[in-house]
């Protein structure tokens, strides 16, 4: 089952109703939606490295207001270009800041109708502020329903192709789980913050965790625990073998920059 779209924003073509396509410019202005945003970035560190393995981008309003200000305008009508437009945003914004490692974008897959016609904004931005390819990290946004796993195993398969590397976000969380993991495996998967949240009390979810991450270290899958905040929780992890993190105990969000990173001791 494909994504569907409102008549309002589709065209017709040779082969049917398609979603209107707009340049890398015109996305760069807003161009068909009516409400602006910005992004802040927040670093995913390697800790056996210690140093940033990569940034997210995550979505802000104008003057740093919270992502719910921004995602709440979006709906049917609009999520297709507000998905297009959130690529070209984040591709300039890495390239102003000089985000020094990959670069992690999340994307709505009920926003994408086909993906090499959706890749092709990506393809223009990455040109324009220079940004290589190949340091881009595509993420699924899990906890949006998806009936039909082929449409996302479709799209990663055409993110790979260019190069892209794919990724799973809030693993666990939502609608997809192992059974998108048995026919596609990304590059990388993010345990969701719920899992991590006070690890070091709960012994199911230390379970849980430590199964996952040993499935996903057999089968070549990159592992990021995502909301670490305490250096408990940091602790059970690491003895986990899990080296990528995403959370507060290393860095905020910051907003239109790379932030700044603290390695904490475990001592």
């Amino acid at each position: 089952m494909r994504p569907s779209f409102p008549e309002a924003q589709l065209i017709d073509t040779p082969n049917g109703k398609v979603p209107k396509l707009y340049s890398c410019a015109e996305c760069r202005s807003g161009a068909g939606l009516d409400f602006a945003f910005s992004m802040a970035f927040q670093p995913i560190i390697d800790w056996n490295q210690k140093k940033i393995y990569s940034h997210e981008a995550l979505v802000r309003g104008t003057q740093g207001e919270s992502a719910y200000s921004i995602l709440s305008k979006v709906n049917q009508t609009n999520r297709y270009q507000f998905d297009q437009s959130c690529r070209i945003k984040a591709i300039q914004l890495a390239s102003q800041i000089q985000i020094p490692a990959l670069l992690n974008i999340n994307f709505l897959p009920n926003a994408v109708y086909q993906p090499e016609t959706c890749i092709r904004t990506t393809l223009e931005a990455s040109r324009e502020y220079n940004f290589p390819l190949n340091r881009l990290v595509f993420e699924l946004t899990e906890g949006e329903e998806v009936q039909d796993h082929n449409h996302i195993i479709n799209i990663f398969k055409a993110y790979q192709k260019y190069g892209f590397l794919t990724a799973i976000d809030d693993f666990g969380s939502g609608y997809s789980g192992l059974n998108l993991l048995a026919k596609f495996q990304p590059d990388l998967i993010k345990l969701d913050m719920e899992l991590i949240r006070n690890i070091h009390t709960n012994s199911v979810a230390r379970k849980l965790t430590k199964a996952i991450a040993d499935v996903c270290h057999e089968i070549g899958i990159l592992v990021i625990a995502e909301g670490v905040e305490t250096v408990e929780e940091l602790k059970v992890l690491v003895d986990m073998g899990i080296h990528l993190y995403q959370g507060y105990l290393f860095s905020k969000p910051a907003f239109e920059s790379a932030g700044e990173i603290q390695f904490p001791s475990l001592s």
